[in-house]
């Protein structure tokens, strides 16, 4: 049953229905409105905190997996940079075993990015952005380090092929094969003071004397260029000269052919000649220097191919030996 409000009226002095005017119809409706809003808020409350939809309960599992695999990247991230700091101790050692270089400085490598947080804005996000701007940090680090490893083994790679291309060039083998030399290194006449062959007096013998027999195929003993091809009769005879670069030069001389022009790129093993004896010569043989600069050092500290310690010690004996030379 409706309940309705009566009033005493003083004028007619009988007790009349109240009716509300405007503004109590007003404010009655919006106390009204309040205690709903009120009321729902209340109950969405206590709904989205203690009864959470089937959509919420799929995020909570996605950001719990979120979570745990952001987790395990970090852990991968450890074990990366740990990896990647062996490899560089690594590359420490080439520098200074190999190339005799300064290795990539601490302070370079295990150095920070500097400048702002440009991660800041994820701090927002609590323990989840905080995780996230870690690891992008670390991020960060790896790509660094990973760049200064890189320009590092470009230039390790750079070395090499220039240290490939320098022991190529430089002279390193016999100018005449081993088991082609006549009786091997008997008969070896060596750098220093020898007696000259024909006019019979001691003079420095600027090369090696290989004896081999005529005809015996000469070898470029490194990679160069040859600057000079000369056919004279006395003297070195028929001889060339091969530019190795670095300052070295060889020179073959009293060879019976020339297989070579002047201005020919030749690689290191490749024949240039046949062993002979003209010129000044006494007997067939290769008469071999190597200068360094212009100035003519021993050769036997260039003939290194082929021989076991006790060989080479033999080799440089008999090149010691004060006999007389062939030219």
């Amino acid at each position: 049953m409706k309940r309705e409000k009566y009033v005493y009226n003083e004028h007619t002095l009988q007790y009349e229905k109240h009716k509300l005017n405007p503004t109590e119809k007003l404010t009655r409706f919006l106390g009204f409105l309040t205690a709903i809003i009120i009321c729902s808020s209340i109950i969405f409350g206590i709904a989205y905190n203690y009864f959470p939809t089937p959509k919420e309960k799929s995020l909570e599992r996605e950001n719990q997996q979120m979570v745990y695999h952001f987790s395990n990247l970090k852990s991968d991230f450890g074990i990366i940079a740990q990896d990647l700091n062996q490899l560089q101790r690594k590359d420490a050692d080439v520098h200074r075993m190999i190339f005799g270089l300064d290795p990539i400085d601490e302070s370079v490598w295990n150095g920070g990015i500097g400048g702002h947080n440009k991660y800041s804005m994820l701090e927002n996000y609590g323990n989840t952005g905080e995780m996230i701007s870690e690891s992008l940090e670390d991020v960060d680090k790896l790509k660094r380090k990973i760049e200064l490893q890189r320009e590092s083994l470009d230039m390790i790679f750079a070395m090499a092929q220039e240290k490939e291309k320098r022991l190529a060039s430089i002279p390193s083998i016999k100018p005449v094969v081993e088991d082609k030399l006549k009786r091997k290194i008997k008969h070896l006449s060596g750098y220093g003071i020898r007696l000259h062959p024909v006019h019979k007096v001691r003079k420095f013998h600027k090369g090696i004397d290989f004896t081999a027999p005529t005809g015996t195929a000469i070898q470029s003993t490194g990679n160069g260029t040859v600057i000079r091809v000369e056919k004279k009769k006395r003297g070195y005879g028929h001889n060339v000269v091969i530019d190795h670069g670095y300052g070295y030069t060889t020179l073959y001389a009293h060879m019976k052919t020339i297989d070579v022009k002047k201005g020919q790129k030749v690689t290191k093993g490749q024949k240039i000649g046949e062993i002979g004896s003209t010129g000044t010569s006494t007997a067939p043989h290769l008469h071999y220097e190597v200068r360094i600069n212009g100035k003519a050092v021993n050769p036997i500290d260039y003939c290194l191919d082929g021989l076991s310690p006790t060989e080479y010690k033999e080799l440089v004996a008999k090149a010691s030996e004060e006999n007389q030379s062939f030219d």
